[in-house]
């Protein structure tokens, strides 16, 4: 007598031919087959990649840009970077992109040496116009020897940061300063004198001379810094 396997089609009652013949329905997938597959997936892919990347490519050539302030390369960013280290922003910018030395210039150099020739400049003019004005006021004539002391320490700067080494745009610094110093000085004079409409025009004047030699101060001792937030390097 035959063993039976009691595990065997237990719960339902199997013929061996109908089974062999259920598994021969179901054959497995042929290489050709799963190649094929393969390749329709990797092209389906390879679309989906293509797609994205050309919305990509759409949203960055489309969106507006984030300020013209961050382009380092005009002369408009690197005046407002200079003129931003400075007590009057305003009238330094002002006064340093109209002037005529600049002549459109990005180069950090140049907006340096222009702060200084601005300053000379209109100095120059208040030296001339103290010289006019025929005044017996001791504060006055004190003023107006302070103007042309403070007059030839910028002309020595001017000539420093033209060379702008380390050493002379110390010096530079200096001399700067000092004028700044002589200025504060006939200010407090004219100050302690009263007011006078010819006192007042002086006065202002000399608030304009003031705050332009100070913006040179400021853009000379924080010319690394400056060249810093440029992402620049001193040649």
């Amino acid at each position: 007598m035959e063993s039976i396997n009691i595990f065997k089609g237990y719960g339902k009652v199997v013929n061996p031919k109908n089974d062999d013949h259920h598994h021969q329905q179901i054959p497995n997938p042929n290489p050709r087959t799963r190649r094929l597959f393969a390749i329709s997936a990797l092209l389906l892919l390879t679309l989906l990649i293509g797609l994205l990347i050309g919305a990509l490519i759409h949203e960055s050539t489309t969106e507006p840009p984030e300020s013209p302030s961050l382009d380092s390369n005009s002369a408009e960013s690197v005046v407002r970077a200079a003129c931003n280290v400075t007590r009057y922003p305003d009238s330094c910018f002002a006064s340093i992109i109209t002037a005529a030395g600049l002549n459109g210039s990005s180069d950090p150099g140049s907006v340096l040496k222009v702060s200084v020739e601005v300053s000379v400049a209109e100095l120059s003019k208040l030296t001339t116009q103290l010289k006019a004005m025929n005044s017996g006021e001791a504060a006055l004539r004190d003023c107006r020897e302070l103007v042309e002391e403070a007059l030839s320490r910028l002309g020595e700067s001017e000539r420093a940061v033209a060379d702008a080494t380390e050493a002379k745009m110390k010096d530079a610094q200096t001399w700067i300063g000092a004028a700044v110093t002589d200025l504060g000085t006939c200010l407090e004079g004219l100050e302690e004198v009263g007011s006078t409409a010819l006192l007042d025009e002086v006065k202002v004047k000399m608030n304009k001379s003031k705050e332009y030699t100070s913006n040179a101060l400021a853009i000379v001792a924080n010319f690394h810094a400056i060249l810093d937030k440029l992402h620049m390097v001193p040649h």
